[in-house]
């Protein structure tokens, strides 16, 4: 039998063995789907039934084996539960009968193997393959609200032990090949992709089973089963961990505990049913859905650049100018060196100039000394980065990055300076993260070319680019930002001109609401330990002291404006209290909300208690949690609703990855439906009166409520301007 469509195809030898090789011409990748399976399992079970077969070898004819599921046939709610997990019941039954079929069937891994493309292999009998540490093996699942459910949450603890298993499983951890065969994922390793199949094939001609390890009476788990003390002491240890670590935020990592626990004590085929009923039931979960929508679908088209206006050519930037070499710059220069650009790296002095360089010496040469990248690689991209002192450096750059000081006169005086030596036809950009891109743009003689692209401190870690369109900024400059920042593999969103654009404007309120807590009573470790069982990477006190006081003050003073919200001026005189009057300036000052200890961990500052009359009885957790959620999510909501964010998906994303809100929640915006938008609107309701006006919901939301709708049902108002004028935005 020979068989071929656009999906695989097969093929047997003249040894009389098998070989069906993975290639889904009509997708971008191979992947885990309804169509894959079904042809696959038919010609699986084909080859089994063949007396002529000896064994059978899985392959791949693309350079990714299997990416894993496709998340387009989990994005939409399951109308029917119980069919859903009859399903998943028929794919673990079809896995099975390749399991216990009697033909020894060998995953030749060429490329990378992921959740369910791994889960293909672990139903195969044996696994090998290319020692190329460039390949990912793993379960990513976890990072998306899932785990995986096609066996490989039961199977992991087979092959991994309980502690490894369980790891694996919770951490989403991708394994090298060499990695994945001591884990015991994998069971051989070849050099190059010429020896991978002929290795799988001499396998099964040298007498390879067709058998299990959880079919196998004699195998016994690593480490010990479930009822051995290692066993039993892992298990209670990682219940702890992952309630400590999730504060019951993420079902699917309480589900992997569960399948775990429950599958380890009965017979392994009751073992996936259990399997596939806790996937059924996480798949159902709120959180499951949200992160599918926003931590798959709309990252990952934002990252390729979804935004950009159309009918432009790719912009690129092969030499970069940078003014201001502080943690900004130097981590700019860094990140664009890095994607293989020649930076000038300009600063009022050499000495800072080549200061700033220091830090990619630095970061360098921890990724060399960690085995992520060779010396040679390293003084590459050193060499890439041009420190500068002189105006006229920035000749022949392709886009240039202003980065200095938050002084408008000093941004206007660089900005005149650098456009005299910069082409015309360059993009100028400014990385502010408050002042309006339009008022900074009046010092530009070609406007259309000038662009807000806001870096978020440390560069290279912090994933997201927020592009701010100013009010005579071109769709060319647009597009030119974007290709700029997906080239750094940076995730972009565009939002219009507003003084704090939308990352800054909203998490400010993050701030200012620790500070009202604390203001009002609430003790410091309650509000910092309720933020993160909330969710929230960093308490607001200790992020507040991060971006430290001192600039916090600075940004209020060189607000024009003279009404300013009756929050911002709050905010501005506790911030105005703790530098007076105590000295206690941020983490760079060694003193803020926090004491920074030369030697141990940071510690809330005891006064903090007194000064504030800390009282514990003052608010319950629930609303500390939710007054700082929901003041973030309503000035989001403002944010859409002045049209300075363009959508509900920018919303979303900007507020994950701008500054850690709950993934969980689908972010900012979609909180709102995952709270309920009644209950959210009752509850902003209640704490109007209780706490403030900021807390006063809009007539758009209560309409959209009314009407019974999403908040993705949000629609533009295209009738009112946006906010876009110098003097609406300053």
């Amino acid at each position: 039998m020979s068989f071929k469509n656009k999906i695989l195809s097969y093929e047997v030898d003249g040894d009389g063995i098998g070989l069906i090789t993975i290639n889904m011409e009509e997708h971008p990748t191979n992947l885990f789907s309804p169509d894959f399976m079904e042809t696959y399992f038919d010609v699986a079970k084909k080859a089994i039934a063949d007396e002529g077969v000896k064994g059978v070898v899985v392959t791949s004819s693309r350079r990714m084996f299997m990416a894993g599921a496709d998340l387009k046939m989990l994005e939409k709610p399951i109308a029917d539960a119980r069919q859903f997990f009859e399903n998943a019941l028929l794919m673990h039954r079809n896995m099975r009968d390749i399991e216990t079929g009697g033909t020894p069937f060998v995953a030749a891994i060429n490329g990378h193997a992921l959740g369910g493309g791994l889960e293909l292999c672990l139903a195969c009998h044996y696994r090998i393959a290319i020692n190329d540490p460039k390949i990912k093996i793993g379960f990513p699942e976890i990072k998306v609200g899932l785990f995986p459910g096609a066996g490989g949450t039961i199977k992991a603890p087979y092959l991994m032990g309980i502690q490894a298993g369980m790891m694996a499983l919770l951490q989403g951890t991708n394994h090298s090949p060499s990695k994945a065969k001591s884990a015991g994922l994998i069971n051989d390793t070849v050099e190059s992709i010429d020896e991978l199949v002929p290795a799988a094939k001499k396998w099964i001609v040298e007498g390879g089973k067709a058998l299990q390890p959880w079919d196998d009476k004699s195998h016994k788990i690593p480490g010990g089963g479930l009822f051995t003390p290692n066993g039993a002491q892992t298990m209670m240890g990682g219940i702890g961990n992952v309630r400590k670590i999730t504060h019951g935020n993420y079902p699917a990592a309480q589900y992997v505990l569960s399948v775990i626990h429950d599958g380890l004590q009965v017979k392994f085929d009751r073992a996936l049913e259990i399997e596939a009923r806790y996937f059924t039931k996480v798949l159902m979960s709120k959180e499951a859905r949200n992160m599918i929508r926003t931590g798959f679908f709309a990252i990952q088209e934002a990252s390729k650049g979804k935004a950009k206006p159309s009918g432009f050519d790719n912009y690129e930037v092969k030499k970069l100018g940078i003014l201001g070499a502080g943690m900004m710059g130097a981590g700019i220069a860094y990140v664009s060196a890095y994607a293989g650009m020649e930076v000038i790296l300009k600063d009022v002095t050499l000495e800072g100039a080549e200061k700033g360089k220091s830090y990619s010496v630095g970061l360098l040469k921890k990724r060399v000394s960690r085995g992520k990248l060779t010396q040679e690689k390293a003084d590459q991209i050193l060499s890439r980065i041009h420190p500068a002192d002189d105006p006229n450096a920035v000749e022949g750059c392709d886009m240039v990055i202003e980065a200095v000081f938050e002084n408008p006169d000093l941004k206007a005086k660089v900005t005149a300076e650098t456009e005299a030596a910069l082409a015309e036809d360059k993009i100028y950009a400014s990385n502010t993260s408050t002042i309006p891109i339009t008022l900074l743009a009046r010092a530009s003689k070609r406007p259309e070319n000038f662009i807000g692209i806001h870096f978020f401190s440390p560069v290279d870690k912090m994933p997201l680019v927020e592009i701010i369109v100013g009010e005579k900024t071109s769709d060319r400059a647009i597009a030119a930002a974007i290709d700029y920042v997906v080239s750094i593999r940076k995730t972009p969103i565009v939002v219009n001109d507003s003084r704090g654009f939308f990352t800054s404007r909203t998490f400010g309120t993050y701030c200012s609401e620790g500070g009202f807590l604390l203001e009002e009573g609430v003790p410091p470790v309650m509000i910092e330990n309720v933020a993160k069982t909330k969710g929230m990477p960093v308490g607001p006190l200790a992020v507040t002291d991060e971006v430290s006081l001192t600039l916090g003050l600075h940004v209020y003073e060189s607000d024009p404006n003279p009404n300013k919200p009756e929050e911002q001026t709050r905010f501005y005189k506790i911030g105005k209290m703790m530098v007076d009057e105590y000295g206690r300036h941020g983490k760079k000052n060694g003193k803020g909300f926090y004491d920074y200890p030369e030697k141990g961990k940071k510690r809330i500052w005891p006064e903090l208690s007194k000064i504030f009359n800390s009282n514990v009885d003052t608010l319950d957790k629930e609303t500390v949690g939710k007054r700082m959620l929901h003041r973030m999510a309503l000035e989001t909501y403002r944010c859409l609703e002045e049209g300075v964010l363009r959508s509900v998906k920018d919303g979303d994303i900007g507020s994950i990855m701008g500054f850690g809100f709950p993934i969980y929640t689908g972010g900012a915006l979609s909180y709102i439906d995952y709270v309920g938008m009644d209950v959210f609107i009752a509850e902003c309701d209640d704490f109007t009166q209780r706490f403030g006006n900021r807390f006063m919901v809009p007539q758009s939301l209560r309409d959209l409520a009314a009407a019974g709708k999403s908040i993705h049902d949000f629609r533009q108002d295209t009738s009112s301007d946006v906010p876009q004028t110098a003097e609406a935005v300053a």
